[in-house]
């Protein structure tokens, strides 16, 4: 009984562990408002000690050109597929092809469900492809979603 008690809080710690594991995020949507309700739901129930957003992918290549170790890195990038200058999709497969932040994930999120857009994203290395939440409540289920695969 002891020794499964022990284990069980030992799964317990790791589990709290990985949870409480500084997250850097980079959001990239040229929708302010959406951009808006990220940072307010991730700021308010989620360990996000950095959250970067940017308007579009280019913004996102630039700012990723600056960092100077792995350590600064973000462990999860946020596209909208929709943007100007550079896409979600440009961008994602930009990132996967420069060994600096191939290992990076990325998700993709549209406000439409375009199947040939899913596939090519995938075959790319996103790490989730959805499509853009419409309420509150959706907003919180999707960040969930792409905190899970950086836990």
């Amino acid at each position: 009984m002891a020794q499964r008690l022990l284990l069980y809080s030992r799964l317990n710690k790791i589990e709290f562990l990985k949870r409480m594991a500084i997250k850097k995020i980079l959001l990239a949507d040229d929708d302010a408002d959406d951009r808006e309700i990220f940072v307010r739901v991730l700021g308010q129930k989620h360990n996000v000690s950095l959250l970067n957003t940017f308007e579009n992918g280019k913004e996102v290549i630039e700012y990723l050109e600056t960092v100077n170790t792995p350590e600064q890195l973000p462990n999860l990038i946020i596209l909208d597929h929709n943007m100007p200058k550079m896409n979600g999709t440009e961008t994602l497969g930009r990132l996967k092809s420069d060994d600096r932040f191939s290992s990076i994930n990325v998700v993709i999120y549209s406000t439409y469900s375009d199947n040939k857009m899913r596939e090519t994203c995938r075959e790319l290395g996103a790490a989730m492809v959805l499509t853009k939440p419409s309420s509150m409540k959706e907003y919180e289920a999707t960040i969930d979603k792409f905190l899970g695969i950086v836990a």
